[in-house]
């Protein structure tokens, strides 16, 4: 068996050997710069440059197009509604301002009623405290001016019993009418 392997082995290394035996040394060289096999490079590279430009233009580049158009339709869009979300937040701005404003307007509005009212409260508060005390000025009054009489009597009464006792002192006999008379006419004036 080994010797069969070694058989086919030798066989198949002299044709080989046959074979590299019979090609001439020109063509080992690399064929890319044989210029005899120019043209048909050329050739070649037209094909292979025609079909590949057949199919970058009708599947690669429409795909590439509709996505470059996709992205600038949805940076179109997003830049519109970020537009459209800018003008809602300047226009929710101008109702909070606007809502800002009413609302002190009226807290102002509302202090000067409470204001209002408390001033017409304390000014009734005040009429009324001004009446007690003019009422409670004219019994006070009154009061004084009862004082002021009944000590004017009393002054009277003890004026004319001094007056008997000085007179009856001195050694005289006072008659009740005239010293009444005299102490009348002395607190007149």
């Amino acid at each position: 068996m080994t010797t069969e392997t070694e058989e086919a082995l030798g066989e198949g290394l002299a044709d080989v050997i046959g074979v590299a035996a019979h090609q001439p040394t020109e063509s080992v060289s690399l064929p890319q710069i044989d210029f005899s096999s120019f043209p048909n490079q050329i050739f070649w590279l037209v094909i292979t440059l025609v079909a590949i430009f057949f199919i970058l233009s009708r599947v690669a580049l429409p795909r590439i197009a509709a996505v470059l158009a996709e992205r600038q339709g949805i940076i179109t869009n997003d830049i519109a509604a970020a537009q459209d979300l800018k003008q809602k937040a300047v226009e929710a701005e101008e109702a909070y301002e606007k809502a800002l404003l009413d609302a002190r307007a009226d807290a102002n509005r509302i202090v000067a009623e409470a204001k209002a009212e408390i001033q017409a409260e304390l000014d009734v508060a005040i009429a009324k405290a001004d009446a007690e005390i003019a009422a409670k000025a004219a019994e006070g009054e009154k009061a004084i001016a009862v004082i002021r009489e009944s000590a004017m009597d009393s002054v009277k009464d003890v004026a004319k019993d001094a007056a008997k006792e000085i007179v009856a002192v001195l050694g005289g006999k006072a008659d009740a009418k005239a010293v009444t008379a005299a102490v009348t006419a002395r607190m007149k004036g």
